[in-house]
């Protein structure tokens, strides 16, 4: 699967994150396909000397969009990692609105198999991955953190490894659609919330018509609502799940910080080591936030051992 590695001619060969240290390495991995379609992550290797054999999925998505124009931002991120010893992937998902939530959290979880699968190669421990994400990376995050330790009926021998992590490290994920903001508020099911937010795409849940072959969206109040449920991480949180710290901006407008609050409270109550650090004043975020990634590391450094 290795064999899959794209070296990107000059441009990886030649970039370095800012401030990273200059015998790093990056390149371009396929790590599986899509309707014909490459998907890929970005492997930031840190130099030998500094070498954990520890592993970060770095989750490249806002919106449930994830795109190639992104990565600068996300590279930054995968620096403060890279630092400290760790391999860094930053993976990229299929995209809202032509992929839904459900088929981007699968995305996810091929790309912690391939990982997995490929340990021996990138020279990291299997057993010590972690994922880092924000917003809506960072519910996909914690739908990769909460996920039972499941195997998929194929033909790939990636498909028949693990997809579970070992510790998470999230800011301002979005948790429970069904209780969102306060008790009770369903935003999947307000048009007023998808709308402004643009996030028709991402909730277009459908099932595949095998009489016209097409696939069509399922439209059933109570159907969603099941689904619903299933794509929010609080309602998939058992005592097994790995260690989560959170960040959370008291004053974010777009993702409540009762999505956290619940988070954590599901998190104790299973019996989870856990973390909320709320940001005082800070929206969907804020300055300065790599002062919250190394904190993040720090997590990463305590519990990937």
């Amino acid at each position: 699967m290795i064999r899959t590695l794209i070296f990107l001619s000059l441009f990886f060969f030649a970039f370095s994150v800012a401030g990273q240290d200059s015998s790093a390495s990056l390149d371009e991995v396929i790590y599986g396909r899509k309707d014909g379609m490459a998907l890929t992550m970005i492997v930031g290797q840190p130099a030998k000397d500094i070498q954990k054999n520890r592993a970060v999925i770095n989750l490249v998505s806002g919106n449930w969009v994830s795109g190639y124009q992104k990565r600068m931002g996300y590279l930054l991120r995968a620096d403060v990692f890279i630092k400290r010893g760790y391999t860094v992937f930053t993976v990229f998902t299929s995209s809202q609105p032509r992929y839904n939530i459900i088929e981007e959290i699968g995305d996810v979880k091929r790309a912690i198999r391939y990982v997995r699968y490929n340990a021996k190669e990138f020279n990291i421990d299997p057993d010590k991955i972690g994922i880092v994400g924000s917003s809506s990376g960072g519910h996909l995050a914690l739908m990769a953190a909460t996920a039972s330790d499941s195997t998929l009926i194929s033909d790939d021998p990636v498909d028949k490894v693990s997809s579970r992590v070992q510790a998470a490290g999230v800011f301002f994920p979005p948790t429970d659609f069904l209780n969102y903001g306060h008790e009770g508020y369903d935003s999947r099911a307000s048009e007023m919330f998808i709308t402004l937010s643009r996030l028709g795409g991402a909730f277009d849940f459908r099932k595949f018509d095998n009489i016209k072959g097409v696939y069509k969206s399922v439209t059933d109040s109570a159907t969603r609502k099941i689904l619903a449920g299933q794509i929010s991480p609080i309602y998939q949180v058992t005592p097994d799940d790995p260690p989560i710290i959170l960040f959370h901006g008291d004053n974010d407008r777009l993702v409540p910080i009762q999505q956290s609050e619940r988070m954590v409270e599901a998190l104790t109550k299973a019996g989870d080591v856990n973390k909320l650090v709320i940001k005082k004043g800070g929206g969907h975020g804020w300055p300065k936030i790599e002062v919250e990634e190394n904190e993040i590391a720090d997590w990463f450094d305590r519990y990937l051992k």
